[in-house]
């Protein structure tokens, strides 16, 4: 996904938005999926408006500009959502490390492992709380944004259970020693 296709789908599910409405639904939905800072956001919004994709709909004070989408942004949004295919994840710089532990002590190897497991178990506690404090609708954002979530949290779950078993594997390894 890119972050052009990113902001167009939330502009358009928003029914336009501003640059500052933008980043705390990054922060609150997105974040987990595709994180953006805030100067790549402003720059993207920047680029979609050069290329037509969005336009200016309302300026407030002190600059605030509200975005929407165009009908040549929507037309690129369904192509992009129907025609393109997703580049699959192949890289984890997190599991190519485990490939190499062996390099390492079986003290550090555990360590490694256990810092994995305690991020994850953050990570999981950090989605449940966002989940329990968004004020979920009935819309679509919502609706998809529920299925997103569970997701996310699923992956964790999985991730965390699967360090968690490649430990116990390591410990037993070295236990053998």
């Amino acid at each position: 996904m890119s972050l052009r296709h990113a902001v167009l789908g939330l502009i358009a599910e928003m029914d336009g938005a501003s640059g500052w409405d933008l980043l705390k639904m990054f922060e609150i939905s997105l974040g987990n999926v595709w994180p953006a800072r805030q100067s790549q956001l402003y720059g993207e919004l920047g680029k979609l408006t050069a290329a037509g994709l969005i336009e200016v709909a309302e300026e407030g004070p002190r600059g605030r500009k509200e975005y929407r989408i165009t009908e040549p942004g929507r037309a690129e949004l369904h192509r992009w959502l129907l025609d393109v295919e997703p580049k699959p994840a192949r890289r984890d710089d997190a599991l190519l490390r485990v490939f190499f532990l062996g390099l390492v002590s079986p003290a550090e190897a555990q360590d490694y492992m256990g810092r994995h497991l305690d991020e994850l178990d953050r990570r999981l506690d950090d989605l449940r709380t966002l989940e329990k404090n968004i004020d979920w609708g009935d819309d679509d954002l919502s609706a998809y944004g529920r299925l997103a979530m569970e997701y996310g949290k699923r992956f964790m779950a999985m991730r965390r259970d699967w360090f968690d078993w490649a430990l116990q594997e390591i410990k037993a390894l070295h236990d053998r020693d």
